[in-house]
């Protein structure tokens, strides 16, 4: 069965499309990677989605209209991917989240825009969306729902013993744990050992660079590109001090945040905290290392001795430089070394989570998420012709191999 999995995260840049082809032999899922390709946001829709964002207010005609023009722009997405690699069955759209709303330790509700049906009618085939929710309703945080994939991509590493013997120094290994490491906008880390499995948003990754980038005119293009920016300048370590003072990381998982908490004013309020203006540079390595630092104490405390790492954050240096650094006994690598490139690794969880609703499967891990128990996600727009799904499964797969 082929699946189109798309999804724009928490950076808001574009949209991640990733064609898999999927199928079950026994316990086995193996899943080949057909296509894959990233689609920027017109410059226009992207300044206009970013005004909408929290802390700003907004109206519900922007809403509307938003929702309309992001869903146009998943169609055309999803027609390059058919035009290029041939039609899917089934398309998965995450969508674009605009607002994740959580109070203290709890999900109330979430939501994503880019209304499916200009996906159905533009390609014909159906679209699951709207894949957050259920698991909410269910007293989970609808995050990270990756975690799904996870289990089944680090549960082979430790049924082969890969993780055995590469950690144990330093403190921060020996477990023979993996976790698996999201750096979007926001961070959030999937572990997996003998015992099960657990996940969480650790936080901010790229949002406040990103965030910081784009507000001071550092970089056209709205990002630190390969770390550069933070290359260049100092922690301030007065300032760095009031991040690590936020209560969101004293929390206890599983929890999640976004956007909501996290964004330029966020910044600016520190910064005020603190008491001095840093330079741009100084600011971006200072929040670079708010990364590393939060990622870095989190892993120790998992004890795992892998780390594998996929998002954009992982194409930044000093992030992956400084987290190395901060864990020398685990073995850090890139989501690649499992066949899910580590760019392409989201679009490819959403593909899977379309592949097991399909099938009648949960597409959540109740520790991944928190929620009570595991729950068949999404919402389902018909295509061009009646809605036919295959025939239900009694049980899930016990394993993905994913292939290019």
């Amino acid at each position: 069965m082929k699946i189109l999995g798309m999804i724009s995260g928490t950076s808001h840049d574009g949209i991640d499309v990733a064609l898999v082809d999927f199928a079950l032999d026994g316990g086995v899922l193996t899943g080949r990677v057909l296509h894959t390709a990233s689609t920027p946001y017109p410059d226009e829709l992207r300044a206009r989605l970013v005004a909408a964002l929290p802390p700003a207010p907004v109206t519900l005609a922007e809403v509307c209209v938003l929702d309309t023009l992001i869903g146009q722009c998943f169609a055309e997405a999803a027609a390059a991917a058919a035009e290029q690699a041939g039609p899917a069955d089934l398309i998965v759209s995450h969508g674009q989240t605009v607002f994740h709303w959580v109070e203290g330790a709890h999900a109330r509700g979430t939501l994503q825009i880019g209304q499916p049906a200009w996906i159905a009618e533009r390609t014909g085939a159906p679209v699951l969306s709207d894949v957050r929710i259920r698991d909410i309703t269910a007293g989970g945080h609808g995050a990270p729902l990756v975690s799904v994939l996870d289990d089944l991509l680090l549960g082979g590493l430790l049924s082969d013993g890969r993780t055995s013997g590469t950690g144990g120094t330093g403190g921060t290994g020996g477990t023979g744990g993996a976790a698996a490491l999201n750096l979007g906008g926001i961070s959030n880390m999937t572990v997996v050992r003998d015992g099960g499995l657990s996940a969480y948003d650790i936080g901010p990754a790229n949002a406040l660079v990103d965030a910081v980038v784009a507000g001071r005119g550092l970089n056209p293009r709205g990002y630190d590109e390969d770390g550069r920016i933070a290359a260049s300048g100092q922690v301030d370590e007065r300032l760095l001090d009031v991040l690590l003072d936020e209560p969101y990381y004293r929390l206890a998982a599983p929890k999640s945040t976004g956007k909501e908490l996290f964004h330029l004013a966020y910044v600016e309020a520190a910064i005020a905290r603190a008491g001095r203006e840093p330079s741009g540079p100084d600011l971006v390595r200072t929040l670079t290392e708010l990364t590393v630092r939060t990622v870095a104490a989190d892993v120790a405390a998992a004890g795992v001795d892998v780390l594998v790492v996929s998002g954009g954050g992982c194409r930044n240096p000093v992030i992956m430089d400084g987290l190395r650094a901060a864990l020398p006994g685990v073995r850090v690598s890139l989501s690649d070394e499992l066949g899910a490139p580590a760019d392409d690794k989201e679009a490819i969880a959403f593909a899977l989570i379309g592949w097991l609703t399909a099938h009648g499967l949960p597409g959540t891990v109740p520790g991944g998420t928190g929620a009570q128990a595991a729950r068949v996600l999404g919402t389902l727009t018909p295509g061009a012709g009646p809605l036919v799904l295959p025939a239900p499964l009694p049980t899930p797969p016990r394993s993905l191999v994913l292939r290019r």
